[in-house]
């Protein structure tokens, strides 16, 4: 196992029971405090519990070696992880809605003061855990990390919808006990957000978008320092999990031999995946320099 996969999936084991336990508390002190926004709260947690088994197991599956039916490896497992993990936000914010609706038509009285309280520890350790996974999953590359992020994130907002709700309910008096359920509608729609923002990257990676010009930039500047580059031309830039694969076209004098121009070539992604160790492989297409302007032309 990688670093890079041994401290993912270290992160998204402490998530996984972060989420477990938040839910439970949430469950119980929603249930015995009469707050229906910290019961739906408690619903979007658990979510987030299958979520984050999710990427456990997807992280596994991704390790893998590349192998004769899977030549590229098999890190395109996380972006489809991270659908799935945007469907649970999706389907629970669906549900947070729906008994969001039933519980505004329905009188009932205020939740007990004392969640208010709780809530508000909840909202302070959300953020950390988000401020932890991201970080995570920033170093690591790994947008399943950042989706699983993002549900401590919308965990965050949730309960800071029904912390609001939860002080007009229990100040203003039971004629103001369905602020409690507003807040948790308002919640919902904040997830739908937040699962548009982590589902968007995740398709351009299986759709291996052009996303990566930053990389290039290192990537052209680092070939610079090989010897025998006169310049790089074409360079693009696929990720496949936590992994980068490169293709990329370089100029060299055009009266070598091709075995000199192999060599250069060799040394290139030698050097490249020395410097750049994210990088999985590289394959290196050779141009003569003579040919420049005819292969910009074409």
């Amino acid at each position: 196992m990688s670093l890079n996969h041994e401290k993912a999936e270290k992160t998204a084991w402490f998530s996984l029971i972060g989420n477990f336990i938040m839910a439970a508390v949430k469950a119980l002190v929603g249930y015995f405090g009469n707050s229906y926004a910290l019961i739906a709260d408690a619903i979007e947690s658990t979510g987030d519990v299958f979520a984050s088994a999710l990427v456990i197991v997807g992280f596994r599956y991704a390790k893998r070696p590349p192998d004769e039916n899977h030549p590229y490896g098999h890190g395109k497992v996380e972006p489809l992880i991270t659908f799935v993990v945007v469907g649970f936000l999706v389907a629970s914010a669906t549900l947070i809605i729906i008994e969001s609706i039933h519980n505004i038509q329905t009188p009932h009285k205020a939740p007990a003061s004392y969640t208010l309280w709780f809530i508000g520890g909840v909202i302070l350790t959300k953020e950390l855990f988000f401020r932890f996974v991201s970080k995570s999953g920033e170093e690591v590359g790994s947008t399943s990390l950042k989706a699983d992020a993002w549900h401590h994130r919308s965990d965050a907002i949730t309960s800071a919808c029904a912390f609001v709700g939860i002080a007009i309910a229990v100040y203003m008096g039971d004629s103001w006990a369905q602020a409690d359920d507003w807040a948790a509608l308002i919640a919902s729609l904040i997830i739908f957000y937040n699962a548009y923002k982590i589902f968007r990257p995740a398709l351009g990676e299986i759709m291996d978008e052009h996303l990566y010009d930053d990389f290039i930039l290192v990537i052209r500047e680092k070939s610079k320092s090989v010897a025998g580059i006169i310049e790089t031309e074409k360079c693009w830039v696929r990720k496949s999990g936590m992994r980068y694969w490169v293709d990329l076209h370089i100029h060299v004098d055009g009266n070598l031999s091709v075995h000199e121009g192999h060599t250069i070539a060799h040394n290139l992604k030698k050097h490249l995946m020395d410097e750049l160790p994210e990088i999985e492989d590289i394959l290196v297409h050779v141009e003569p320099s003579d040919d420049v302007q005819r292969v910009q032309e074409d």
